[in-house]
């Protein structure tokens, strides 16, 4: 189980648009490192759409935004493109990354258990150790909690 303090695990993801992102390239900037369960889904769907509303203010405090989910990029470009979205978008199909960050657990519902991309988020300071970590996230009000976050790094 990753804990703040420790390194973030390097990772290089197709992402949305075609393309790569890898974590390690992202420094000096801090970044918010989000694990969604699918795209265009209602939670997820109002989470995307409010790091967009505040992209602005994420990159004026130096920090990038970078959502990932186990859906292919297709699905990202749809989800991006019908929603007018300005986040990163990484497609984790083999489930690797969501493994090491241990947002790949075993969820239950209507007493049927499977195995889902539990909703958390990190947030990676600028030498790539974790500064914070937010698990079983509750989609109201947690931009702004994370937003404060990267803020209170300076």
């Amino acid at each position: 189980m990753l804990e703040i303090g420790s390194p973030a695990p390097d990772f290089t993801l197709p992402r949305d648009g075609g393309g790569e992102v890898t974590l390690s390239a992202q420094k000096p900037k801090k970044v918010v490192l989000y694990f969604y369960p699918k795209d265009d889904t209602s939670g997820c769907t109002k989470e995307a759409q409010g790091f967009t509303e505040a992209a602005d203010a994420f990159a004026a405090a130096g920090a990038v935004v970078i959502g990932v989910s186990k859906d292919s990029v297709a699905k990202h470009d749809k989800f991006i493109a019908k929603y007018d979205l300005g986040v990163i978008l990484a497609s984790d199909e083999a489930s690797d990354v969501c493994e090491r960050y241990g947002a790949w657990v075993e969820k239950s519902m209507y007493g049927k258990k499977y195995m889902g991309i539990e909703r958390c988020t990190y947030l990676i300071d600028g030498d790539g150790k974790i500064s914070q970590i937010w698990r079983k996230v509750k989609v109201p009000g947690h931009v702004d909690a994370v937003l404060d976050a990267v803020k209170s790094l300076g």
